[in-house]
């Protein structure tokens, strides 16, 4: 038979199975392990919960992971339907077909497939299993095992499992039910289930204190918390062991040389692993330099907007070791209302190399700061895309930026400021005339056009 064929077979037979729900389920007693994985992939797609809950009762496989398949918001009840159909049953080596599932994963990975490679038929493993909690797979088996050494005989009475969530609080209801969901199945497993955050963003730090209770923050890769005091944010970073990224937005600090920002600094400098680090509305004057001391060398992705930041702090943000190799760089609505660019000529040229992302928007950029910059915007080879929207620039000045940037061969997105001529006053919304700025795109398409640039969009504000 051609192998060409066998997917459209494979697919067929799957369909087959899914019209016919009670004989699906069935069918999961006899059918080989190698099909479970495309019947669950199409069985969440196509939204049959019943088969989807029957599935993870008899998963053949140590892991189960939601990976890269889309969670819509109709599909919801699906994950809803996975958790509660998760069995704490006695550690049992008898039938083939007894659940083998030790961790499932409801997090969205695009890079995650729905099981890992099996290392071993004996000892399977799980590449995203937890390594930082005591209530981890890895830490209580470790833990029986030593147990097991020093008194034979002993064994746990329930395998310890992990469920492997982002979680969101303080946002919608929907969100607040699914986790209530997910501490009451951890009440009901009687210590078994861990539940592994790995993602938490935080609305209102001061509304969420009861929830983080019942959290292991040493699970976490990524904390997001929006509208806290820092010295709120400062107690939960203490429980944090291994942090990623961190996204901190409208913290509230009472002074830059008090006792509170210092002792953020503190616990800001155990973040060894810290790849992404965003202060949004964190006002920093006169004081990143403070921040970014204390910062790994790891950092790939800095976000700076709404900070305030002066003309020292550009400066120092030049220099520091800690910004020298940013795939991403957002700066935006820092007003920069100074002659000398110098710093901010340093700084993208210290990161020409590896810059992906540049966001320089609402920072009054002139066409006397934007005439500095141009040649080394154009240095910037790996570039892919540039915001500078809302900065009062000319025409002439837009034309030549176009000019020179068409040879960048990875830029694919210019998010560019209204010319000021189209406004009658600068930069009131209403007094924007939109024939010259229909004007102003059908030049920059042309500009495109005549480089052999179509892959390159220019996108004004308005847009």
């Amino acid at each position: 038979m051609d192998n060409k064929e066998l997917p459209t077979l494979l697919n067929l037979a799957i369909q087959h199975l899914l019209n016919n729900e009670p004989a699906a389920i069935h069918a999961l007693e006899e059918i080989p392990r190698e099909l479970f994985v495309p019947l669950f992939s199409a069985a969440f797609k196509g939204g049959h919960k019943n088969i989807v809950k029957a599935m993870v009762k008899v998963w053949p496989f140590m892991c189960l992971h939601i990976g890269s398949l889309r969670t819509r918001e109709s599909q919801r009840e699906l994950l809803k339907a996975m958790v509660e159909s998760l069995q704490f049953l006695p550690v049992q080596n008898s039938a083939s077909r007894s659940p083998k599932l030790r961790i499932l994963d409801l997090r969205q990975d695009f890079g995650c497939k729905i099981i890992c490679p099996e290392s071993s038929a004996k000892s399977p493993a799980c590449f995203h299993s937890c390594a930082y909690s005591e209530h981890s797979i890895l830490k209580i088996e470790g833990q029986c095992s030593m147990a097991t050494t020093s008194e034979p005989g002993a064994q746990s009475s329930k395998q310890a499992m992990e469920l492997l969530v982002n979680l969101s609080l303080g946002r919608t209801l929907r969100e607040t039910e699914f986790l209530v969901l997910l501490l009451n199945k951890v009440e009901q497993s009687s210590g078994s289930l861990h539940l592994c955050c790995r993602d938490l963003q935080i609305d209102k730090l001061c509304d969420c204190r009861n929830t983080l209770h019942h959290l292991d923050l040493k699970c976490i890769d990524h904390l997001a918390v929006d509208q806290a005091s820092l010295s709120e944010v400062t107690t939960l970073l203490a429980q944090v062991v291994h942090l990623d990224r961190l996204c901190l937005c409208k913290i509230t600090c009472r002074s830059l040389n008090g006792e509170a920002f210092r002792n953020f600094i503190s616990e800001l400098g155990r973040m060894d692993h810290l790849n992404e680090l965003n202060l949004s509305s964190f006002c920093l004057t006169d004081h990143l330099e403070n921040v970014l001391r204390v910062l790994p060398a790891s950092l790939e992705f800095l976000h700076l907007p709404f900070c305030g930041l002066s003309y020292n702090d550009f400066k120092f943000l030049s220099e520091c070791p800690q910004a020298n190799h940013l795939k991403l760089l957002n700066i935006s609505n820092n007003p920069m209302n100074w002659e000398d660019s110098e710093p901010l000529y340093n700084l993208l040229q210290n990161n020409s190399s590896t810059l992906q992302h540049l966001a320089i928007n609402h920072c009054l950029l002139t066409d006397s700061t934007i005439s500095v910059l141009i040649s080394v915007l154009s240095r910037c080879s790996q570039l892919r895309i540039l915001n500078f929207s809302s900065n009062p620039i000319t025409m002439t000045m837009l034309m030549r930026i176009l000019e020179h940037l068409t040879s960048l061969v990875q830029l694919k997105y210019v998010f560019c400021p209204i010319p000021v001529h189209c406004y009658r006053r600068w930069h009131f919304q209403d007094s924007l005339d939109r024939q010259k700025l229909a004007d102003v795109q059908a030049q920059l398409k042309r500009m495109l056009q005549e480089a052999k640039r179509n892959d390159m969009h220019w996108i004004t504000f308005s847009d």
